[in-house]
């Protein structure tokens, strides 16, 4: 099945849509569990399957450091490598070699760099990056881009874009749009970047959609500038972007951003922190955050979540979770990820069915009532100031 994208239903800025690729039918909006290394931390590759994604992250960066493209390549793909029958997008590893910083050296023809594993000379070119990135598999792989930061200079900025958009039609004479390796369809993603200046993105998301992509990812946000900023900038960017192509908001967040970026049309997210964050004891809920660590929990013998349907919530106690965290049980930090990567897939789906509903607004705000209300009282029992 060719991949594609049709919009099912609107509600006040909110869309609900199916991604389709040769490895399932995915709701949207969705989030997407980040596996970067070839693995989403601290679950199995059935556990992130049973939370209902069906989409999963790579990142080229890391998997052509280690285990390597050829090794991938002689495993069929990173589906068969991992052992994942679902859908796969890989980030082409723009931000992570632009956040090298001193290990790294940018030209008009690509980036140097030198591995933070081990110190070796490497260079991604646009042309070398699209084709590992197709030899790794994936159904979604994303454009070479220019990564600025926020707060940039201007100049800094100008440049990002003039190579984001350079290096992405190179990218584009060496593969195409879309491409086939391994028996089903691969697509490229642009990335918009501009950094803070809302005319540098305009001319970035422009100057991309001339190029015909089949989905456009919001990229350089979420790195540190102001809530206000973050979605000022995406929401004026998805205005700009074809109504009728996916649009991915790189790297947010919290369950509250995930929600404020929808209301502004995105389709598409992902980021570390649900299972980051578990793997330090911090878990999510419909009244708020849990900190499993915290004396509070101690005797709390309900569940983390009594509306979740994850085996966390199902079978255990957050006493009993504390306890894991507390003696170093490795089952703590699993059933945690597990339990926040089910309840992202949770919010998703509420908030798809509320935009089908056309009820996207109310929903959003007894949501978020509830959670910050949760979270206020928390941080009280828990004793912690806010």
């Amino acid at each position: 099945m060719p991949f594609g994208f049709s919009v099912e239903a609107h509600s006040q800025g909110a869309r609900a849509g199916i991604l389709t690729t040769d490895h399932g039918r995915i709701e949207t909006p969705v989030f997407m569990p980040v596996g970067t290394q070839g693995a989403v931390k601290g679950v199995t590759a059935r556990d992130v399957w049973d939370t209902g994604a069906r989409l999963i992250l790579g990142n080229a960066y890391h998997l052509y450091l280690r285990p390597g493209v050829d090794l991938i390549a002689r495993a069929g793909g990173l589906h068969q490598f991992v052992g994942w029958d679902g859908a796969m997008l890989t980030d082409s590893g723009g931000y992570q070699v632009f956040s090298l910083a001193s290990l790294m050296r940018v030209g008009d023809d690509g980036v140097t760099f030198r591995s933070h594993i081990d110190g070796s000379l490497h260079q991604f070119t646009p042309e070398a990056v699209m084709e590992y990135q197709a030899r790794i598999g994936a159904d979604i792989v994303m454009s070479f881009d220019s990564f600025g930061g926020i707060p940039s200079a201007r100049r800094d900025a100008e440049r990002s874009v003039d190579l984001t958009t350079k290096w992405a039609a190179r990218g584009l004479r060496a593969v195409g749009t879309r491409f086939n390796r391994y028996g089903y369809e691969q697509v490229v993603f642009g990335i918009v970047q501009g950094a803070e200046y809302s005319d540098l993105r305009t001319r970035s998301a422009t100057e991309l959609a001339a190029m015909d992509f089949p989905g456009y990812a919001l990229g350089g946000l979420s790195v540190g500038e102001s809530k206000d900023t973050t979605w000022d900038l995406a929401e004026a960017t998805t205005a700009l972007l074809p109504i009728n192509r996916p649009r991915y908001l790189m790297g947010m967040g919290t369950p509250l951003d995930l929600i404020d970026a929808v209301a502004r049309g995105v389709d598409m997210l992902d980021c570390v922190l649900p299972t980051r964050n578990a793997r330090n004891g911090t878990v999510f809920s419909r009244d708020g955050k849990v900190v499993l660590r915290n004396a509070a929990y101690a005797n709390d013998l309900v569940p983390l979540d009594g509306e979740c349907g994850c085996i966390a919530c199902q079978r255990h106690t957050r006493a009993y979770l504390r306890h894991l965290f507390l003696s170093n049980e490795m089952l703590g930090p699993m059933l945690a990820t597990s339990h926040n990567l089910f309840f992202y897939a949770d919010v998703m789906r509420a908030a798809r069915a509320a935009i089908v509903a056309g009820q996207f607004d109310a929903w959003r705000n007894a949501f978020v009532e509830r959670f910050t209300r949760g979270d206020r009282e928390s941080a009280a029992r828990a004793g912690v100031e806010t």
